[in-house]
């Protein structure tokens, strides 16, 4: 089975226990904290890789890591996970736990590049649109390219929308480069 399939099984069995306890927004404080936190530090990812360290010492070190900022629930979570030899899936079981959040709250992450940055009032219209479009909440993410020209390309899940004038200009150059043989 693969990391992603077990992680998004103990990520399914976190979310169920967070809402018995009625600590799901806590929890999912902890996972954010959690995959920031690993994300920046390959250290920490790599000790909880490595079978050779015991499991007393990856619970010493996420103790000391987290001690004060996460629940008792997720520090419980950690440490069973440790403990049952699966401290490598615990940063796919925090990922999957967050996505699994999002669909559960309805939440849709997009991501806008654009050439130059936008202005809060168009990332506001263009989260209000894109909310209204699809009956839900947005996490907007923005990136710039300066290659795009001008426009931008709209990543929402699966689909995107691309108005970059670099597009515009690859597909007139293929237009082109079509008629020519024809």
């Amino acid at each position: 089975m693969s990391e992603l399939t077990v992680g998004a099984r103990y990520a399914k069995s976190l979310i169920d226990l967070a809402e018995e306890q009625k600590s799901l927004e806590e929890v999912k404080n902890d996972m954010d904290l959690f995959v920031h936190t690993l994300k920046a530090n390959t250290e920490l990812q790599a000790v909880l890789r490595n079978p050779i360290i015991s499991h007393d010492k990856k619970v010493k070190i996420l103790e000391a890591v987290f001690a004060g900022k996460i629940s008792k629930a997720t520090d419980g979570f950690f440490k069973i996970m440790i403990n049952k030899s699966r401290g490598e899936l615990l940063y796919f079981a925090a990922q999957e736990f967050v996505n699994q959040y999002n669909v559960k709250k309805n939440i849709v992450k997009a991501t806008i590049t654009s050439a130059t940055a936008l202005s809060e009032d168009n990332k506001a219209k263009i989260s209000a649109l894109i909310a209204a479009e699809i009956g839900g909440n947005i996490i907007l993410q923005t990136k710039i390219d300066p290659a795009l020209i001008g426009g931008f390309v709209l990543t929402v899940g699966d689909r995107q929308v691309n108005t970059s004038i670099a597009d515009k200009l690859k597909k007139l150059k293929s237009d082109f480069a079509h008629k020519v043989i024809e």
